[in-house]
């Protein structure tokens, strides 16, 4: 735009976008820039929701409290996601304190590197890592790090990667069918789809989701090619029984995700390893949101204990309470469990 000498500038146009309200995640301006649009983003969150692009986290209180936090202690959030967990962390344990957080997402780590270098915290009291939590003992040695006071892990996907339909992880948004939280490597769960028989996809429906039409839908999706996220659910629809609430859908989606990610893989090789990683007394916190991943948990924390691996662990499950729930209905499933190295 060009000002003639003398004139004030006009102020740049609104965003055009269809319906008094934007729907699509890219046409979300304000809620994707918070700092500029916190009255817009307070709203968003007033009414339960979370606003496009972030992530709220779930049961901060109930976490610090399970890692027992102090000045100067050192640890790991093993899956660092927006940061709301590790900026929590980062003042508990200030002043002196060292906090590794790692993510195996390549898109969203910098800018939470970012976000948290914006908040004060410069790289001697935290440092962010590209990795799975799997390679959690990889990245302790590159540090030349014998063991840590505590380790966080907050497992599943998160708000961005959900929200974000080039993601392609839910079944809601039209975008790629994608689903890899690293999206550098690995089978897209368009490529696992086309690769597999309909048995192998029948076992995967109902062992990661417990899906009841695992085989009507394992047998009319194998094998096919699928471009899109909404391709998928089209086909769904047209064998299966569908809920009222979607279970359906999100049980598939689920299950293709976790498969895609081996999420149960690396979670057994993160809980083999996190002992070696926690020096005496240490802490481990693990927040979960799939029944299977739960129960993982628990087993593992159980085998400790009656290994003389782990001297405590929590009794039972911690949940949200009601308030979270009802500000925050994406903790409803969320489930916490600690355990304290011997």
């Amino acid at each position: 735009m060009i000002v003639s000498e003398g004139e004030t500038p006009r102020p740049p146009r609104r965003q055009r976008y269809p319906g008094k309200n934007p729907r699509r995640f890219e046409d979300k301006y304000k809620e994707l820039d918070p700092a500029a649009h916190s009255e817009t983003v307070a709203k968003v969150l007033a009414s339960g929701k979370t606003p496009a692009g972030s992530h709220v986290p779930i049961m901060v209180d109930e976490c610090l409290s399970a890692l027992d936090l102090n000045p100067g202690s050192r640890g790991i959030d093993c899956t660092l996601g927006y940061g709301g967990h590790a900026l929590a962390i980062l003042e508990k344990i200030q002043p002196g304190g060292m906090l590794w957080g790692l993510d195996q997402d390549a898109i969203e780590l910098p800018k939470t590197e970012a976000r948290i270098r914006r908040a004060g915290f410069g790289e001697d009291e935290f440092i962010a890592v590209r990795s799975n939590f799997a390679g959690m003992p990889k990245v302790l040695r590159a540090q030349s790090i014998d063991g840590v006071d505590f380790v966080f892990a907050d497992l599943g996907c998160s708000s961005m990667q959900y929200d974000d339909p080039s993601r392609g992880f839910s079944f809601k948004h039209q975008g790629p069918l994608d689903m890899r939280m690293n999206p550098t490597r690995g089978l897209t769960a368009a490529d696992l789809i086309k690769k597999l028989e309909p048995k192998e996809l029948e076992e995967i429906l109902r062992e990661n989701s417990d899906e009841p039409q695992a085989g009507r839908i394992a047998a009319a999706l194998a094998g096919r090619s699928f471009a899109t996220t909404l391709e998928l659910v089209t086909a769904i629809r047209l064998v299966a029984d569908i809920d009222p609430e979607n279970l359906v859908l999100k049980r598939v989606f689920q299950a293709i995700r976790i498969e895609v990610n081996d999420e149960f893989g690396a979670l057994a090789a993160f809980l083999k390893t996190v002992p070696s990683c926690l020096k005496p007394g240490g802490r481990v916190a693990i927040l979960t949101f799939h029944s299977g991943e739960d129960r993982r948990v628990k087993k593992s924390f159980q085998a400790g204990m009656r290994d003389g691996v782990y001297a405590a662990m929590s009794e039972g499950v911690i949940t949200a309470g009601s308030a979270e729930r009802r500000a925050n209905p994406r903790s409803t499933a969320a489930k916490l469990r600690w355990a304290v190295k011997v």
